[in-house]
């Protein structure tokens, strides 16, 4: 604890010239001399102000499936990690280097919407709107910070376990902004909470995060699914107490899953890595030798959907020694019955959205 306190006062310099430059950019764009974009289409920013761990991901794919049945619906993301260039429409037979994992996997769950990716957010716009002129919405993942353009209804997450007002800007903190830049939400939504959560827990919330008068705030906690097979998704493996887990994680913040994970297994052992870590050949040997390993009878190898994409580029190796992956599926769910008011907020600003 001492150490981790010695190591932000070391870094609280470099912060601040983090904030200055934060600051100057941010200042640049309110005076003009950089210039924001609107487009006349609903946009829809998912975003925080930390690195990674929030939820982006299942909140994005929450959207989604409000949406899908209604309108034409896109997602625009940067693709982290890819190994191609410019704009990319995502197909189901791409790999993860190509797309991008978190792409890939929203393309694989619902086919009929168009998923981009592109390193400007502007162009990927425009890119989209030229390849489908029918979207009618489009979901910008992880744009919090891209000021460059201007969403219609921008969303802002933070984590229950270290919400933004108790984080430091980086490097010091993992927060890419000034905690002020909150001011820009038109939604809060506090993620990842216990799946129980009290009225007095909410209040606390809402006074340590103060919204704004025209802020919403809600809170979200994750329903796990039955874990299907890697290989064949008919095949499943029930959460029954029965299994013993080697979990497989490269995402960011694993604590919430692995919780979950001891009130529904015999025992789990972890295999971490860094967040969109693509595995190597000898990642995926080592997995194996610690599964030959676990002498228990009943075992399995649990992994995320974001993770499966990523595997997959080790398919053979997998096929070759049968080794039983299990992809464990989860979603977004709301905390105090307010599911359907942030469902109503999202359909009054498309209903209310004038060009």
């Amino acid at each position: 604890m001492i150490q981790s306190v010695l190591v932000k006062i070391l870094l609280a310099p470099f912060s601040l010239l983090y904030g200055l430059g934060v600051s100057i950019r941010n200042a640049f764009y309110r005076w003009g001399v950089l210039r924001e974009v609107s487009f006349s289409i609903p946009i829809i920013s998912v975003g925080n102000l930390s690195v990674g761990g929030t939820g982006k991901t299942p909140h994005i794919e929450y959207l989604i499936r409000l949406l899908k049945d209604y309108i034409h619906v896109a997602t625009l993301s940067r693709g982290y990690q890819r190994k191609t260039k410019g704009f990319l429409v995502i197909n189901p037979t791409n790999n993860a280097e190509e797309a991008g994992d978190e792409p890939l996997m929203f393309k694989r769950k619902f086919q009929d919407v168009l998923v981009g990716v592109a390193e400007s957010r502007t162009f990927g716009i425009l890119e989209i709107l030229k390849n489908q002129p029918a979207t009618q919405v489009i979901l910008l993942d992880d744009a919090f910070q891209h000021l460059s353009v201007t969403p219609g209804l921008n969303i802002l997450l933070t984590e229950y376990r270290n919400p933004f007002t108790r984080d430091y800007l980086l490097p010091s903190g993992r927060l890419r902004e000034w905690r002020s830049a909150y001011h820009r939400a038109d939604v809060m939504i506090v993620s990842k909470c216990p799946p129980q959560m009290t009225q007095e827990e909410k209040y606390l919330f809402i006074k340590e995060l103060n919204p704004l008068p025209h802020q919403r705030l809600f809170f979200t906690y994750y329903e796990y699914s039955t874990p299907y097979s890697i290989y064949d998704w008919r095949q499943r493996s029930p959460l029954n107490g029965e299994p013993n887990v080697l979990l497989l994680s490269a995402i960011a913040g694993t604590e919430y899953l692995s919780e979950f994970l001891e009130t529904r297994t015999a025992s789990v052992r972890s295999l971490e890595f860094e967040d969109h870590h693509y595995y190597t050949n000898y990642d995926v040997a080592q997995m194996k030798r610690i599964f030959d390993n676990m002498e228990e009878e009943k075992k399995i190898i649990l992994t995320t959907e974001k993770d499966a994409v990523r595997l997959e580029l080790h398919r053979e190796f997998l096929l070759e020694n049968r080794l039983p992956i299990f992809i464990l599926p989860v979603r977004v769910a709301f905390h105090f019955g307010e599911g359907p008011a942030f469902n109503q907020t999202v359909q009054d600003f498309l209903l209310n959205f004038r060009t």
